[in-house]
């Protein structure tokens, strides 16, 4: 895995050295993504520039290193990926006459955009990445991201150039950039934990979306387009329902699960296994196991909270499969020594809590292998989350209801607080009702008050539900989810929210989270259930093969009780949580009260202070904000961390 920077057209630099030192500064804030080499090429006349920093993972000769110019000489690349099916391409371009002079992936992609396009070569890859190819004889620069989003690439118009790069860092180096914030992205922001594509904390930098490819030639016009579609994919897939008996699509999906692990086992550096002890990341590792020739490696995260903590089950299935487990307990104190560099870390606001016990999990595993496979996009593809089944209940129950008694309920919801809801839920003889009921029945009246019913997911998804009340002088960027022909593309509600999720919350949220903590100790974790063979193959099963009554991954716990005992699978789903809730009554909350204070929010100009004071004193008097808080924390936090913004 690596980092790419670069840039496309002259702008306003004085000259060939003020062009080359911009250039170097971009790359060189990546050194952490690749610690092992770096690398420019420029051709000042051409106006373009490529700087790779490199964490060698295959072909550690020279051979390997970037930037790369093809045998040709037409093309010069700068990747960060693996493409797993670089044997067949190697294979397939051999047949053209070009063998390559190493064994890297990196000019297997390079040769093949060489021989075929690069809509072509996309079409043959396997993999994660995010690539910048310029095209000397067109004059052309091309920047594409892969299908799901596993890679990160950002670019921005700034200065009459292009700017682009794997993390914000990159781009901020950019001499004529002034990093001006984006209001209507930080509220976009407080309803999520994450900014959604293809919005930035910043004015006029962007987010290259999964499956997308930009263009740019001489007359500096980007054209954006999409070589992979996954809304028509999962519009397609959801309506065929699969093909073929139970029995015949398990054998299928085994199968390829199994190839998507074997072809992301082939490394030249040691390789291992984030073990949660859940569904995705046991199936991951048991296939792994049977594929290697030795015990590998497995790492896991542990809390001394017992509602947070997996470890246990991780060891157990540890222990089962002969691996070489190691585990690390979380304690308070790590939270708080993490805190300070989150916002470094993360390069904008980001308030995925779990980003704490990510960070620590990487930081482990590196101290002993350089590449790991994990269990991420699970949920998404076999409807994994909870609240899935908690919204179709829900929905089904209110369609029996006319819209306009819904909007009356949800009126007659929102005259008390959420706290006045908690205060007289605790009045209630034997209360059975869940925590936070204030919260949980806010989010269900808003919700199903939408004429669409989809309402309530959104608002289950929401942290704040009017951010544009929260960011003063904001507008929220309103993208996907609100995007009523999606529910007549996609009509049954499992699989819009399954959509959804796939499109947002995974590439913006989940895989966000894991580049960044990986990347920081150049770390490079692969993903076997995101290889696109079978995202496709998850969309073309029958819905009740993902969830059945009120079994969530069917298929797959199928895969699992293959080759582990059930009792070790059947367990509630745990998530991969923290007690920030516990922390921000205790060691956080010194920290918390100087960056939420009224005060300090106030002279600040961009947040309204009332409603989060609110929330923190209620909070402290045991209700539990303590995800809403996250957000106004991390965004404070980066804020305080980059005071040369201009809000």
């Amino acid at each position: 895995m690596c980092g790419i920077a670069g840039i496309y057209g002259r702008g306003a630099s004085s000259g060939p050295s003020d062009f080359q030192a911009t250039l170097d500064l971009m790359t060189d804030s990546l050194q952490h993504r690749g610690p092992d080499s770096r690398g420019t090429w420029a051709d000042w006349e051409a106006g373009v520039g490529l700087g790779h920093r490199r964490l060698a993972i295959r072909d550690l000769s020279p051979t390997g290193r970037q930037p790369m110019v093809s045998s040709c000489g037409r093309y010069v690349i700068v990747y960060n990926g693996e493409v797993y099916s670089h044997l067949e391409m190697t294979r397939e371009l051999a047949g053209h006459g070009r063998v390559p002079r190493g064994t890297s992936d990196s000019e297997v992609v390079l040769e093949g955009c060489a021989q075929w396009g690069v809509q072509a070569t996309l079409g043959r890859m396997i993999g994660m990445f995010a690539f910048a190819l310029f095209d000397r004889q067109e004059r052309i620069i091309y920047l594409v991201r892969d299908r799901l989003g596993i890679k990160p690439l950002y670019w921005g118009l700034v200065g009459g150039r292009l700017i682009f790069g794997s993390e914000l860092k990159a781009l901020r180096q950019a001499r004529d950039w002034q990093p001006r914030l984006d209001r209507h992205a930080l509220a976009s922001f407080m309803r999520h934990n994450y900014i959604p594509a293809p919005h930035t904390i910043y004015q006029d930098v962007h987010k290259l979306e999964p499956g997308c490819l930009l263009a740019m030639g001489p007359d500096m016009t980007p054209r954006l387009s999409r070589y992979w579609d996954c809304r028509s994919m999962a519009a397609g897939g959801a309506a065929a329902g699969g093909e073929g008996g139970e029995g015949e699509l398990l054998a299928q999906l085994d199968g390829l699960l199994s190839d998507a692990v074997r072809r992301r086992m082939v490394s030249d550096v040691p390789l291992g296994a984030l073990l949660s002890g859940g569904i995705d990341s046991s199936l991951v590792t048991c296939l792994m196991a049977e594929q290697c020739g030795r015990a590998i490696s497995t790492f896991s995260i542990g809390f001394r909270e017992s509602a947070y903590n997996e470890a246990p089950y991780a060891r157990k299935i540890a222990e089962r499969l002969g691996t070489v487990h190691t585990e690390l307990y979380v304690e308070p104190s790590h939270a708080l020594d993490l805190v300070w560099g989150l916002a470094h870390c993360y390069d904008e606001p980001f308030a995925d809590s779990s980003q704490i016990p990510t960070i620590m999990v990487c930081e482990l595993t590196k101290q002993h292998v350089t590449v790991v496979q994990s269990g991420d996009g699970g949920d998404e593809l076999f409807a994994g989350y909870p609240r899935y089944a908690t919204v179709l209940t829900a929905c089904g129950r209110a369609r029996k209801v006319p819209r306009f008694a819904r909007r009356l309920f949800a009126r007659g919801v929102g005259c008390l607080a959420p706290s006045t809801w908690d205060a007289l839920a605790a009045l209630v003889p034997g209360n059975r009702l869940p925590e936070n009921f204030g919260i949980k029945l806010h989010k269900l009246a808003i919700g199903l008050s939408d004429r669409e019913l989809m309402g309530l997911y959104r608002q289950i998804l929401s942290h704040w539900h009017e951010p544009d009340q929260t960011v003063l002088g904001a507008h929220e960027h309103k993208g996907v989810l609100w995007d009523e022909a999606l529910y007549h593309e996609i009509p049954h509600l499992l699989d819009c929210m399954q959509f959804l999720d796939t499109v947002t919350y995974l590439p913006d949220d989940i895989l966000t989270k894991v580049d960044r903590a990986s990347m920081r100790v150049a770390l490079e974790v692969r993903v076997p259930l995101l290889d696109h063979r079978v995202v496709e193959m998850a969309w073309g099963l029958p819905r009740d093969m993902k969830m059945r009554g009120n079994e969530t991954k069917w298929a797959l716990r199928q895969l699992l009780y293959r080759r582990l005992p059930r009792e070790m699978v059947e367990r509630p789903k745990m998530g991969f949580g923290v007690p920030i809730d516990q922390w921000l009554r205790g060691p956080l909350r010194a920290w918390a009260q100087e960056l939420l204070d009224p005060g300090r929010l106030r002279a600040q100009g961009l947040f309204n202070p009332e409603p989060i004071n609110e929330r923190w004193q209620a909070h402290q008097a045991g209700a539990n904000w303590a995800y809403p808080l996250w957000n106004v924390l991390m965004a404070q936090a980066w804020l305080e961390a980059n005071p040369e913004v201009i809000l």
